[in-house]
């Protein structure tokens, strides 16, 4: 799979570095990125480091987790710091069994995402 076909997908954790239940999910999501980096590009964002990012989208419990396929949300909200659990969340989005998010609020969070991971 080249690197066009890995931007499609995109796995990001938005947190906070105050948050605990973040600092316990990082090496979930660290171990996410190993199974499916091949398939997607995962991100880590710091919502305060990178406030420009969220323009304007309320995170309201720590981790959220943000699925998109290109520009097209598939899940945006909390997780809990199972493995298992956001594995089938991921793969579930992959296997299109998750409906699209249509939230004018998200508009453009996905490319905002994408782009601070090519910084």
């Amino acid at each position: 799979m080249n690197a066009a076909s890995t931007d499609r997908w995109l796995v990001a954790c938005l947190c906070a570095a105050w948050c605990r239940t973040c600092d316990d999910y990082r090496p979930v999501f660290d171990a996410l990125a190993r199974e499916f980096g091949p398939q997607a590009r995962f991100v880590w964002v710091d919502i305060e480091d990178d406030e420009a990012v969220m323009s304007g989208v309320d995170v309201d419990d720590f981790p959220t987790l943000l699925i998109a396929h290109d520009d097209t949300m598939k899940f945006f909200g909390p997780v809990l710091p199972h493995l298992g659990t956001a594995q089938r969340l991921i793969q579930a989005a992959m296997h299109d069994e998750l409906a699209v998010l249509d939230d004018a609020q998200l508009n453009g969070l996905a490319a905002r995402v994408r782009a601070l991971a090519h910084r």
